[in-house]
């Protein structure tokens, strides 16, 4: 039997190597979103595209058109590649500092997205100051996803440091 929640889910999805890194804004954005907070910890020892995008996939089948899924770095590469698979209950999806692996951004194709384009609306956040993921690849992101809303931020870095809020505008 499930638990039956009020609150809206956020799915939360850590960068590789990230999942203690990643949990204080994990749990920054749950609370500026009233939601409860879902973060699976993936692999970080297999990082192959299958070995994150199963248990991916497992958590969006649990999510409904109410809740919010969030990909950060890694995370959100291997999201917008298995949100474009079939269609998702789930709306919305928040891309934080996501790489782009294809020609011009990183140039591993296990990772490149290579459409469709998902059905959920995207929107791609980007700090000027990521120390990780060079702020370039946010333009090859929005060449790959035309139809995504996006967000530059002045400060932040790799982890958005900050208030969470800004994150959901």
């Amino acid at each position: 039997m499930t638990e039956a929640h009020d609150d809206p889910t956020l799915l939360f999805l850590h960068g590789a190597g990230g999942f203690r890194e990643d949990a204080p804004l994990a749990r920054g954005i749950a609370e500026a979103y009233g939601a409860r907070l879902v973060m699976p910890m993936l692999s970080d020892e297999d990082t192959t595209f299958e070995a994150w995008a199963a248990p991916i996939r497992a958590a969006l089948s649990g999510l409904g058109s109410a809740d919010l899924v969030v990909g950060q770095s890694f995370g959100g590469s291997i999201l917008v590649k298995v949100l474009a698979e079939r269609e998702w209950k789930v709306r919305r999806a928040v891309l934080l500092a996501m790489p782009n692996w294809g020609e011009g951004g990183w140039g591993v194709d296990e990772y490149a997205f290579d459409g469709p384009e998902p059905g959920q609306f995207l929107v791609l956040h980007h700090c000027l100051d990521d120390e990780v993921v060079p702020f370039d690849h946010l333009a090859l992101n929005r060449a790959d996803l035309p139809n995504a809303a996006f967000q530059v931020h002045e400060k932040g870095g790799h982890q958005f440091e900050g208030p969470a809020t800004a994150l959901l505008r």
